[in-house]
């Protein structure tokens, strides 16, 4: 009987505090000043606006550029048919014996083995009577080229021209229907730390959309074409996407995806869309690039050339100066250091290579040199580079 008696006294104790917490929280509720809640706010991505006035949910602009932009995004196939070696090459049980090889070449004469190669990549639109801008090293070479659409419709291209210096191309599809193409943005006024969004055909995977930032530019020297000024982005590019088109968040075409580090992730490089302005327009006007010359071997700075020049490091040294060239006209000369053109500093000879490549045949420009630890201002008329 004692136990059971303590037991109801627990049990009444138990309730009575229940009771007695419940009529707390009901007093304070009803005694509760009627404020809003203060809720933490998430930050959206710049240039992204979650909520738009009027209290409309505003479209994220990734699913605006893709809806814009990939009706002129194109898969490109082609294909490469090429003479395979004779099968006595291929099997030589005896090795290097001239009498057995004798033997085999004889036994698989009149026997070629042909091989077909096929590659994918991308391009892009650039003109609504079928001409697409892609990499030189997706077309190259190839026998057949198939370009499929959005809508999944194919048709045949011939390629207009190439250059390999910047690892470009254009080819051209014939359709009775406008194609829808792509806006041009400018790449000059890229800065590091925008958006920067890539769409492609990766690995067979007809348009795919990646996103990320421009990671750096005016990259040179990476080993990938002669004329290097590439756009670095971490928005994720694959084998497939080369050709393909690099933009920003207005979907305007900044760059040509061309290539990666294979080693790193988030390592990719494009061809500013502004660079692939006057390739594009030499190879559908002329079907070959014409680039500027101004005749000259130039070699990078050293610490101790630097020291001997009284500079800090900016410049290129000039080692050679060609017979008849532009710049014998205007008065370079071995020795001298060229430290700007047109008011442009010069970092390394691969971008005094490309700035005076881009320069319109003809057109004088202002080349400021050291000599003798004079700076000194020649007028330099640039000639057409000699075919190689």
């Amino acid at each position: 009987m004692g136990n059971s008696r303590w037991f109801r006294v627990l049990t009444f104790a138990l309730y009575a505090l229940a009771f007695f917490s419940l009529g707390i929280y009901v007093h304070t509720a009803l005694t509760r000043p009627n404020t809003p809640p203060v809720w933490q706010p998430v930050s959206a991505p710049v240039g992204v606006s979650p909520i738009a006035q009027g209290g409309q949910v505003a479209e994220n602009p990734f699913i605006q550029v893709a809806e814009q932009v990939t009706p002129s995004v194109v898969n490109i196939s082609t294909v490469t048919n090429g003479k395979g070696r004779n099968p006595s090459e291929l099997f030589h049980p005896f090795g290097n014996d001239p009498f057995f090889r004798d033997f085999f070449d004889r036994f698989f004469e009149g026997t070629p083995r042909r091989r077909q190669q096929t590659s994918l990549g991308s391009g892009v639109v650039i003109d609504k009577t079928g001409l697409i801008l892609t990499n030189n090293h997706v077309i190259k070479d190839a026998d057949e080229i198939t370009v499929r659409f959005s809508n999944k419709q194919e048709a045949k291209g011939k390629v207009v021209g190439t250059d390999g210096k910047t690892d470009l191309a254009v080819i051209r599809v014939n359709t009775k229907e406008e194609l829808p193409v792509a806006r041009l943005g400018n790449s000059d006024v890229l800065r590091v730390g925008e958006w920067a969004i890539a769409i492609g055909n990766p690995f067979g995977l007809d348009h795919t959309l990646t996103v990320g930032v421009v990671s750096a530019t005016g990259r040179s020297e990476v080993g990938i074409a002669a004329y290097e000024n590439f756009i670095q982005t971490d928005a994720s590019i694959n084998p497939g996407n080369s050709g393909g088109p690099l933009l920003n968040v207005r979907g305007e075409v900044i760059g040509i995806n061309t290539a990666i580090v294979a080693s790193g992730q988030g390592i990719g490089f494009a061809i500013p869309i502004n660079m692939a302005r006057k390739i594009m327009g030499d190879l559908v006007k002329k079907g070959k690039v014409t680039r500027g010359w101004l005749g000259v071997g130039v070699q990078p700075l050293t610490p101790e050339l630097a020291k001997s020049f009284g500079v800090a490091g900016e410049g290129v040294l000039v080692n050679q100066v060609m017979p008849k060239s532009p710049a014998e006209s205007a008065g370079v000369k071995v020795g001298d250091l060229i430290l700007s053109v047109d008011g442009k500093p010069i970092k390394d000879p691969r971008e005094l290579q490309r700035i005076i490549a881009e320069v319109d045949i003809g057109k004088a420009i202002e080349l400021n040199i050291l000599r003798e630890k004079e700076k000194r201002s020649l007028k330099v008329q640039i000639g057409e580079m000699p075919a190689s």
